[in-house]
């Protein structure tokens, strides 16, 4: 072989390792980064009374309504409409609306009926929390709203009570 042919084969074996390092190199897998949007919070606020159990989904401001869903949608008889099952169900319907709309995050206010009724919240307060929680979504703050008087207020039935 001559010196032309000895640096032609050396050339094409020098760019042909050139390629193959190339093509290892962008055969490697980049980390992928998920380019996702700014956090979307709401805040759901949970009505649980011994006869019905309200979730209402708002934005942070509290001004705009996303979802809303009470217990006595998803069952058929009037008593069992505070149940957890039927909190449960609702629940679900207010995570799969909030999904749609972009949501990813909400703080929890759970409200009882306070004033002169019960300062407990109602049997489906809990299944309701843990059903939201269960929606594949952050979860903020969970904060007690109920309306406590801070003085005495009347209890209805006058002045002699009620009579039966």
């Amino acid at each position: 072989m001559s010196e032309i042919e000895t640096e032609v084969v050396e050339k094409t074996e020098a760019t042909v390792e050139e390629k193959t390092i190339e093509t290892v190199q962008e055969s490697k897998p980049q980390p992928e980064t998920k380019k996702e949007g700014p956090e979307k919070w709401g805040i759901a606020h949970i009505y649980s009374s011994y006869n019905n159990t309200i979730i209402h989904m708002t934005d942070l401001t509290g001004g705009e309504t996303v979802s809303i869903s009470s217990g006595g949608i998803h069952v058929n008889a009037d008593r069992y409409e505070s149940s957890p099952f039927a909190a449960m169900k609702a629940a679900n319907a207010v995570v799969e609306s909030a999904r749609t709309k972009g949501f990813t995050g909400f703080h929890i206010r759970v409200r009882a009926v306070g004033g002169v009724g019960s300062r407990v919240p109602g049997p489906g307060a809990q299944a309701a929390i843990r059903a939201l929680a269960r929606g594949g979504f952050k979860i903020g703050r969970i904060d007690d709203v109920t309306p406590i008087p801070h003085d005495t207020t009347r209890k209805k039935g006058g002045k002699r009570g009620r009579r039966v």
